[in-house]
């Protein structure tokens, strides 16, 4: 068991999901014989160099070494923790996670608590809107109809001190978990109050749909910040989540464009206008991290600002956020608003139709790239023309090896006369898959590469092992091995690899389990039986000769001395010699 999951539930889990469905929900396939191939997501490449395994249920880049099942692939895109990739994993295909007890049920018990009394919260507000008749003027003013506020779940946190300390602080350890969630705070003297008051409320959702946080905003100026967002929570990384990425995903079962706003209501009027695109940074400005969510949400990822000085300055952070991000293949447009407009009051005066219009005229990164960097330079002159390859030659050399990059340079050369040179960051490249005959061969690593390729053929094999008496590197992990399997007879390849995951033997395992292993299962079981037979072989002209030198010192007692006997009469060379 891993993390209070049981192993069967996982084995069975794997069995259900297909990785290549899994993973290609997030990277574009292609066909490649028996398997699937992409340029690497988890690193900057021009040749794929990642390959996806139907048979192994297996993930291999030969670039930069990522790999892993359908659960580590998960891990490592969506950055999710073990136990959330299973849940996200089981949600897809209908199944419920069992957790059973242990040492450690009392973190993860604590994150499901912090989850649920979110989730509570954000209902308590949602009831306190209709209990409001302020709350409801300001949203019916905004145009915001039943759909969207239930869609949303816009709620309402009232006036007063306690209202949700009383709602939901029923017990001491509910208080903690409200100031763990930051639903509350504390003043000098210790005592506690409501984070949030008279403010319309926005729950800020994971990408599982979860309450993880809220943004709070006032009605009037004079009621102090416009819009306060919770703190920093074990659940709440502002600067790692966006607004209502949870509400585009539900909407567009294939996203090809995302846009990015400043303001929750700009999220929402565009929504319900019918561009569900629409998402929102926590009151940051964009990080690295929010630019890897957003090109992996979409290719296509528009940034809309004001266009007076903020927005401009936003627009630049935006930029140094996504240049190393801009693999081939991906899009980053920018689009700049008239004085005293947002996109709220844009898309209610043109519509949708009259939105698109101007997302369609919005400027592309690599022009907006040149003219912002050149807005101050005098490009007629020499010295003007070198000022501006200086600012853009080390913000091109962050952009990931291909031909955007190269394109770019380019651009540069052609306005300034001044090219840009970089090292080599490409790829060797790799045409396929290791073969077997790559890897050095020996029964027990033979015997180990067809057991990871088809795991039930250690059924094949009853205890006790007569190859164990072989001492060679590799024959007590060959027999563990064995031993997993029987114990889990539908185990997939990359679970058994993943056994082993925080073994030293992990690497080992992941590199055979890279190997081709030729020909058709038949043929595979008849090598695997023939190595634990020649291991056989070995492990006793092994023990013969260690008994016929004990024999030369004269160190032999009666017992080793029948033993050799025995072994001397049944010595078989040929095959011996055929198995050393």
């Amino acid at each position: 068991m891993r993390g209070r999951i049981p192993d069967n539930f996982i084995d069975e889990l794997l069995t259900r999901v297909d990785i290549v469905d899994v993973i290609e929900r997030r990277v574009p396939l292609k066909k490649a014989g028996r398997e699937w191939t992409a340029c690497c997501p988890f690193h900057n490449e021009r040749s794929p160099s990642f390959y996806v395994s139907p048979a192994k249920q297996f993930f291999h880049c030969f670039g930069c070494g990522a790999h892993g099942s359908a659960i580590k692939f998960l891990m490592d895109y969506d950055r999710l923790e073990f136990p959330d990739a299973i849940e996200e994993l089981a949600q897809s295909v209908g199944m419920k996670v069992p957790y059973e007890g242990g040492r450690d049920d009392k973190p993860r018990e604590d994150r499901s608590d912090l989850y649920t009394l979110l989730d509570e919260a954000a209902s308590f507000y949602q009831r306190e809107l209709g209990n409001s008749a302020e709350a409801r003027a300001y949203v019916d003013r905004r145009g915001l109809d039943e759909e969207t506020l239930k869609r949303f779940r816009i709620g309402w946190a009232p006036a007063g001190f306690d209202g949700v300390l009383k709602a939901l602080g029923t017990t001491d350890n509910r208080r903690k978990l409200l100031n763990d969630a930051g639903m509350v705070a504390s003043n000098e003297r210790g005592n506690r109050y409501d984070r949030f008051r008279e403010r319309v409320m926005f729950p800020i959702l994971d990408r599982r749909g979860r309450v993880i946080a809220f943004g709070g905003r006032v009605l009037s100026a004079d009621q102090g910040p416009k819009y306060l967002n919770s703190p920093e929570t074990p659940l709440f990384h502002k600067g790692r989540e966006l607004f209502a990425l949870w509400q585009v995903k539900q909407a567009n079962q294939t996203l090809t464009r995302i846009m990015v706003v400043e303001g929750y209501m700009d999220v929402i009027a565009l929504h319900q206008a019918g561009l569900p695109i629409a998402v929102a940074t926590l009151g940051t400005a964009t990080t690295p991290d929010h630019a890897e969510v957003l090109f992996r949400a979409a290719p296509d990822v528009y940034f809309c600002f004001d266009g007076d000085r903020a927005g401009r300055q936003a627009a630049w952070r935006a930029v140094e956020s996504i240049l190393p991000r801009m693999r081939d293949g991906r899009q980053a447009h920018f689009l700049f608003l008239p004085d005293g407009e947002d996109p709220d009051s844009l898309v209610r005066k043109e519509g949708k139709d009259g939105f698109e219009k101007r997302m369609k005229e919005s400027v592309p990164l690599s022009e907006y790239f040149f003219d912002e960097l050149a807005r101050d330079v005098d490009t007629s002159r020499i010295d003007g023309r070198a000022r501006l390859a200086e600012r853009a030659r080390p913000l091109i050399a962050r952009l990931p090896d291909g031909a955007f990059r190269d394109l770019m340079a380019d651009e540069l050369k052609r306005r300034t006369g001044a090219g840009a040179t970089f090292e080599s960051e490409a790829t060797p490249q790799r045409s396929a898959a290791p073969k077997q005959g790559n890897v050095q061969r020996s029964l027990v690593r033979s015997a180990i590469t067809l057991l990871i390729a088809q795991p039930a053929l250690a059924l094949e094999v009853e205890p006790p092992y007569p190859f164990l008496r072989l001492d060679r590197p590799g024959v007590d992990l060959l027999a563990e091995l064995i031993d997993v399997v029987r114990n889990r007879p539908d185990i997939r390849p990359a679970v058994l690899v993943e056994h082993f995951l925080e073994r030293p033997e992990y690497n080992a395992l992941q590199k055979l389990m890279q190997a081709e292993v030729i020909g058709e299962a038949d043929m595979q079981r008849v090598e695997f039986l023939d190595a634990l037979e020649g291991m056989k072989r070995q492990a006793t002209t092994q023990r013969r000769e260690f008994l016929i030198a004990r024999s030369r010192e004269g160190v032999l007692d009666d017992t080793e001395k029948a033993e050799l006997r025995v072994l001397l009469a049944a010595r078989v060379a040929p095959g011996e010699a055929a198995a050393e």
